[in-house]
């Protein structure tokens, strides 16, 4: 726990052990030895606080809450009593609870200095920047201390950065802040390099980029030296600003003499060359060119300077630089780019590259230098290039396999950077089906010969030879994409292998992630993710990969496990953020504040969060929520509300990281600008189907919580025409969406033949399948009848004959499209078939749509039970002599449907039970797999259990919802 305060407090002693026993785990003994303490010291307010402690760890805030504010309510100044609370404020999420703690201590104790510092804090946790402007300010007349002073400052320019109208900030909070450092700087009290940022910042934000250069090229840019070339990056940037080219490439030119492998000032050293050229700017007759020095404002100077640094490197001894190499093909791109024919003068690119890669071939950087300037290449270029490229690749003698192998380490990186240049420029892809096996077993050989070089590595170490083992993988996805489901099996057993290698490569996890899934076999998934011991941040941009399959493959426990995980991440971030922005202040690094905004900002947009958000709460529903009654409770557990939409969509932002796997592929087939933003625009409209489904639960839920009316007049004094006008606004708007998803999804079809994304690019949502398999309009068809039904209760049995018949109609037409549904989860999720395993994963897909349906149409005639039951005795009463009366056609086709619905679940099981039967009786053993080694064999087979037991439980958990549902439709009688 934080501080006990002062060890001089003489009841330090007393309530040490209630501190021991909350630092260990302990809250029924801390709750124990509370109670104990306050016995004989009923006055002893920090006693009483640590007790609440225990209480919310145990479950109770309520209890918690109530001793908290009967302490809170004496404004308390001991400094134990203000800790506790402010710890428990916290753990309960209500930091703004803290501000008035402290606002009561600083009026009782006016001249503390500790308690003014709590003051400050508590207001930044809760973003309340004028009162830290005061705040900072009462702590500075206090102690006229800098940082305090400039905590005051900052505080304007948050208000600054937040202010909704732009104007506001540029004429009064940034001025005014201006003129608070201006003070400091005339009287000479500016003592540390935070405050000289701070300063800057203002200017940068004010746009006085002038005066801020002044700031930094002065006495006061003397104390910027915490990084390196700190003063020379703000000068660089100021330049830029103000398109002062001249100066911007004479300290462009002037570093890289300093330091030739500096590649931050290559692109400002070019682009203000051309800046100048398209100018046409000379140099002053006389004197210098500008304040930073010579310019170089011609190609033919910038061309000199970039060869002279490459000669400089050349006639080096020691290990050479790559910046000048990188800068020669840079310069050639631009060149190119702007069509100048002074680009002759570098030489010719396939030389230049050639020429690069007998330098640095041996690192693996030298990959991702070259394959950014590929296209320098014509087409007919790039044989000839790998040839090239081969021949300075030192192998052995050839062996037994037919391939010659590197002898050392150097040599195999040489090896694996031509094959994978190979790749990049599409040679791979432009094999046959024969070429491309070739091509694996030489992969495979290579990978194998490789592993001697790692065997006394680390399990945290990779292999030298891992890259082999994962482009043969990604070869056998091509053929995979061009043959047979056969190449996958192979591909999982080797990246298994490769695994088994290299227990720490998160590439081979990833791949392996994204196959199994593509299978529809999300078991094996969960601990491999979990293995990746993903970070912080990557909850939310590698995240996706995880939960976009959770539910939609009918594993729900996983499902649950792994949206929590993620959401776990989110709520931390809100309280996790606040600390780091007060430790900002406290260390004075006032720059990073609104970069800590800007996360919590970028966090609280995600679209991944509000995906998991919205798919965990309803997973909540579908596996909990099994009659009207459960339902209410549980959209009441959740705060769920049906008029309010939480979701920020014009501030949406995708935040997934779709370049995580490690790709080689040629331009024409890596993920494109157009496909994020398709991707992102069918992510978004999945959400809102989801979102609107989910608000209108909580709407259903409301309406049949409301009391039976029998006439409108009622109803209304009672809300429930607000109820119904809610659930009918968001039935228009799930309609409309359906409508805008259905026209979305033929036009992605037709623009991309069913090949929607590259196979290492985003997954596809859920969205194409659902409206396939027609469970969306089915579940908006059922929740349209709720609006009817809701009529039928204010119009009564009597002369309503004709909605009755519409309510029957709807009924019927709601058994068809579930019936419909259930046709598309026929067939063999896993098969055999001469010898090779056949898988059909949007089989399970469509049984988990079959099974949400089913759960709202449950809902639905859960509600319809509620109305037609007083109804019916009614009805009863009225016709009790009427032995002949007619039963109303609603209360038939109500036990029509009832009926329906138990056939569709009765036939729905025996499926899964084929299912399972048919699987557990598969012979996987009996695969074929020939020309496989023993070791290939079990790591294949492995792979194949792998997805057989995923695809077991998958069927098992979806039986054992169906089965909580038949239980529902027994309840359903009037």
């Amino acid at each position: 726990m934080a501080a006990r305060g002062h060890v001089q407090d003489p009841n330090d002693r007393r309530l040490r052990p209630i501190y021991d026993y909350l630092d260990n785990g302990n809250n029924k003994m801390a709750i124990q030895q509370a109670d104990k303490l306050l016995k004989k010291h009923k006055d002893l307010h920090c006693a009483k606080v640590l007790k609440a402690i225990g209480l919310q760890r145990t479950g109770k805030q309520d209890e918690a809450f109530t001793l908290a504010q009967e302490v809170a309510t004496l404004e308390p100044t001991d400094d134990n009593s203000l800790q506790a609370l402010t710890i428990l404020y916290r753990e309960m999420h209500r930091p703004e609870l803290v501000t008035k703690l402290y606002e009561a201590a600083v009026k009782k104790v006016p001249l503390s200095e500790e308690y003014h510092s709590h003051l400050f804090m508590a207001y930044a946790r809760v973003g309340e920047y004028k009162k830290m402007q005061q705040a900072g300010m009462a702590l500075y007349k206090i102690v006229p201390k800098n940082p305090y002073y400039f905590w005051s400052v900052m505080s304007l320019v948050m208000q600054a950065i937040s202010a909704q109208d732009e104007k506001l900030a540029q004429t009064m909070f940034l001025p005014l802040a201006e003129r608070m450092v201006e003070k400091m700087v005339k009287e000479e009290k500016i003592e540390a390099e935070a405050e000289v940022q701070l300063y800057f910042m203002i200017l940068e934000r004010l746009g006085k980029c002038v005066e801020a250069l002044e700031v930094i090229r002065g006495p006061l840019g003397e104390k910027l030296t915490s990084e390196l070339q700190s003063r020379e990056n703000k000068c660089m940037m100021l330049y830029k600003r103000l398109q002062r080219w001249p100066e911007c490439n004479a300290l462009a030119h002037k570093l890289l003499l300093k330091n030739p492998d500096d590649w931050q000032f290559y692109p400002a050293y070019f682009d203000s060359l051309f800046h100048l050229v398209d100018q046409s700017w000379s140099p002053p007759e006389e004197g210098e060119h500008c304040s930073e020095g010579s310019v170089h404002h011609t190609v033919v100077e910038v061309v000199r300077f970039v060869e002279e640094r490459i000669k400089g490197e050349d006639n080096k001894e020691s290990r050479s630089l790559r910046g000048p190499y990188l800068a020669r093909l840079e310069l050639m791109h631009r060149l190119r780019e702007r069509g100048c024919p002074e680009e002759s003068l570098l030489g010719e690119p396939l030389e230049l590259m050639v020429q690069f890669f007998n330098k640095f071939g041996d690192k693996p950087c030298c990959i991702t230098d070259l394959k950014i300037y590929l296209h320098l290449l014509s087409p007919e270029q790039h044989v000839q290039f790998i040839n090239h490229l081969s021949e300075a690749v030192p192998l052995g003698n050839q062996e037994e396999e037919g391939f010659a192998f590197p002898e050392d380490t150097k040599a195999l990186q040489r090896h694996l950077c031509v094959c994978q240049l190979s790749r990049a420029l599409g040679l791979h892809h432009s094999l046959d089906v024969d070429g491309k096996l070739h091509l694996i077993t030489e992969l495979k050989a290579h990978y194998h010969h490789g592993l001697k070089f790692g065997k006394n590595a680390l399990k945290t170490e990779l292999q030298f030879s891992d890259m082999y083992c994962l482009m043969a993988a990604h070869v056998y996805i091509d053929l995979w994409t061009e043959t047979d489901e056969d190449m996958m099996w192979q591909c999982l057993g080797l990246l298994q292998e490769g695994l088994s290698h290299s227990p720490s490569n998160a590439q081979f996890k990833l791949l392996l992630l994204l196959l199994y899934c593509r299978l529809g076999a999300f078991e094996p998934v969960v601990d491999l993710y979990s293995s990746l011991d993903a970070k912080h941040v990557q909850h939310d941009t590698i995240g996706f990969l995880l939960t976009r399959y959770a539910e939609s493959l009918g594993q729900f426990a996983a499902a649950s496990q792994s949206c929590n995980f993620s959401l776990r991440f989110f709520h931390s971030n809100q309280k996790d953020t606040s600390e780091y922005i007060i430790q900002a202040y406290k260390y004075g690094a006032f720059e990073k504040i609104p970069e800590f905004i800007a996360l919590r900002n970028r966090l609280n947009q995600s679209l991944h969060f509000a995906q998991v958000r919205t798919e965990r709460m309803l997973l909540d529903l579908f596996l909990e929520a099994d009659i009207v009654l459960s339902l209410e409770e549980s959209v009441k557990a959740m705060s769920l509300s049906a008029e309010e939409d939480d979701i920020p969509w014009d501030s949406m932002r995708d935040n997934r990281d779709l370049t995580v796997f490690t790709c080689w592929d040629p331009k024409d087939r890596q993920l494109t600008d157009e496909h994020r933003r398709q991707s992102l625009e069918e992510e978004s409209m999945w959400l809102r189907i989801r979102s609107l489904t989910l608000r209108l639960l909580a709407s259903l839920a409301a309406l049949a919580h409301m009391p039976s009316q029998q006439n409108s007049e009622i109803s209304n004094e009672n809300g429930v025409g607000d109820k119904t006008s809610i659930l009918s606004s968001l039935l228009s708007q799930l309609n409309q969406a359906l409508q805008t998803a259905a026209q979305m999804a033929e036009k992605h079809i037709q623009v991309h033949t069913n090949k929607q994304y590259p196979f290492l690019g985003p997954p596809s949502t859920r969205l194409v399948l659902a409206l396939s398999s027609g469970s969306c309009q089915c579940q908006a068809a059922a929740l349209q009848l709720s609006v009817h039904l809701h009529e039928l209760e204010t119009a009564g049995l009597d002369g309503s004959s004709e909605l009755q018949t519409q309510i029957c109609n709807g009924f019927k037409s709601i058994v068809v499209q579930l019936q419909e549904i259930l046709n598309k989860c026929k067939g063999d999720l896993l098969e055999m078939k001469e010898g090779k395993l056949k898988t059909q994963p949007s089989l399970l897909e469509n049984l988990v749509f079959f099974v949400e349906t089913v759960c709202i149409v449950l809902w639905m005639a859960s509600y319809c039970a509620k109305i037609l039951r007083p109804l019916k005795t009614s009805l009863q009463k009225k016709k009790k002599k009427k032995k002949d009366a007619n039963t109303p056609v609603v209360m038939c086709g109500f036990q029509e449907l009832t009926g329906n619905l138990q056939d569709l679940l009765t036939q729905a099981m025996e499926h899964i039970k084929g299912q399972e039967t048919a699987m557990t009786s598969l012979k996987l053993s009996t695969l074929t797999l020939e020309g496989y080694t023993q070791e290939e064999v079990s790591f294949t087979k492995a792979a194949t259990d792998k997805v057989q037991c995923s695809y077991l439980r998958s069927l098992q958990e979806v039986g054992d919802l169906l089965k909580k549902r038949t239980e529902t439709i027994k309840n359903l009688k009037i």
